[in-house]
């Protein structure tokens, strides 16, 4: 688990911000869950063979009354919990995005945290193919508005495992290819072949490469219907130009997906290339006592986008704060909190130097702290009622500095960042 120091902060926030924007965009409702739910919760909607429920889940039993819960490891079970609890798909499907940290006790290293963060939408009540095509245009957009468009957006991976019939038949198929191949398998591997050969595709051991190619398909499965839907899917991307690759190896790791499964993946994340993942989960609302609902969703995970962010961005570093006022002496700190407060009222954001140091410290903390304006409240200023206004982002040549009445600053201030705003400055 990790700090977000402010420097750090502000890079999460801004993203936040953009991500945030383009789901409302779509239409989508914001919803948030407890951190804690009852473990039988996981245990049913994601598997009792995943890795996350065998290994990975933070659980203890509450002494108070000896029920058993854990901090969630993924948002999705909790967010159909909640739509079954609250009949929220009673009267219409809904769309639904979340944020914040999710907790699973796996290896630290590079990219994966025991606390990390998720984006993720949910479509309950949606099950034709074109709700997944929505949910990719979104991914799209998201990687649209951070800047990983071209070259450095995301690779779309794409499959299709089925329905639950059609899977059944699939695993068992691949239960009779691995255990021919029993020596390779490792005790991990070995023990999903007893309880679910599926989740062997889904290893991350290298010595299983050239297994897991020679395996037997999914597509040699998938009935007409299946195989109509993941077409049509397909074909709608290619309308939409969305360049993607069919994955045949790619099954997700929880047991709750059905039907189309994709992944978004980036180039030199390490092990970690997974920036996001999702798929249609159609059984998963009536398994936690709703009705039979078509569902689908996708998670984007916050520390490895900000990542590929950081490596990526184009962009110039923002202002952080509007004002920052500089001082010499106490009347010109106290005068300085009161303009303060009226600044702040017109939608200007300032920071006050609440400090004894000198006027020239106090200069440079305004420029570290990214303001694009100084407003310095200095012994000849007190004396005239006049501010001194100084631009720190500026173009060569301007008039850096003006000297402004005290009761002329907020509407001063107001007219530059409106001119600022408008590509001048």
């Amino acid at each position: 688990m990790n700090d977000l120091l402010p420097e750090k902060s502000r890079v999460w926030r801004n993203l936040e911000k953009k991500i945030a924007t383009v789901f409302s965009n779509y239409g989508f409702d914001e919803i948030r869950t407890p951190i804690l739910e009852r473990t039988e919760l996981f245990l049913r909607g994601l598997g009792e063979v995943t890795d996350i429920v065998e290994k990975e889940m933070y659980s203890f039993e509450d002494r108070l009354n000896g029920k058993t819960y854990s901090l969630r490891p993924e948002n999705t079970a909790a967010v159909v919990r909640a739509s079954v609890q609250h009949s929220l798909t009673y009267n219409e499907p809904r769309k639904l995005w979340y944020y914040g940290p999710m907790f699973r006790h796996e290896r630290p290293q590079a990219g994966r945290y025991r606390q990390f963060f998720q984006f993720g939408v949910e479509m309950l009540g949606y099950d034709s193919f074109e709700s997944e095509v929505e949910l990719i245009l979104m991914c799209n957009a998201v990687w649209r508005s951070i800047g990983l468009d071209g070259n450095l957006q995301p690779e779309l991976k794409l499959n299709s495992i089925g329905t639950s019939e059609e899977r059944s038949s699939y695993v068992q198929a691949l239960g009779e290819f691995f255990q021919k191949h029993i020596g390779i398998l490792d005790d991990d591997n070995l023990k999903r072949l007893k309880r679910n050969p599926l989740r062997i595709l889904d290893s991350k051991s290298d010595s299983l490469v050239n297994l897991k190619n020679e395996a037997p398909k999914i597509t040699d499965f998938l009935g007409n219907v299946s195989k109509a839907h993941f077409e049509n899917l397909l074909s709608v991307l290619d309308d939409h130009r969305i360049s993607y690759e069919v994955d045949l190896k790619l099954v997700r790791g929880l047991d709750y997906y059905n039907s189309t499964v994709f992944e978004w993946k980036v180039s030199g994340l390490g092990a970690q290339d997974t920036v996001c993942g999702g798929g249609r989960y159609d059984a998963l609302v009536a398994l936690l006592g709703g009705a039979h609902t078509g569902a689908c969703g996708f998670a984007i995970g916050m520390e490895r986008l900000v990542e590929l962010f950081e490596a990526n961005s184009r962009e110039q570093e923002k202002t952080l704060i509007d004002l920052y006022f500089a001082h010499t002496g106490r009347d010109g700190k106290l005068i300085a909190i009161k303009l303060a407060e009226k600044v702040r009222k017109a939608g200007i954001s300032v920071k006050v130097d609440l400090t004894d140091a000198s006027l020239k410290t106090q200069v440079k903390r305004a420029f570290r702290n990214n303001a694009e304006f100084l407003a310095i409240f200095g012994e000849e200023e007190i004396k005239t009622g006049n501010v001194s206004v100084r631009w720190l982002i500026r173009e060569e040549g301007e008039n850096h500095q003006r000297k402004v009445p005290y009761a002329e600053m907020v509407e001063f201030v107001r007219k530059i960042k409106n001119k600022s705003g408008n590509g001048s400055q």
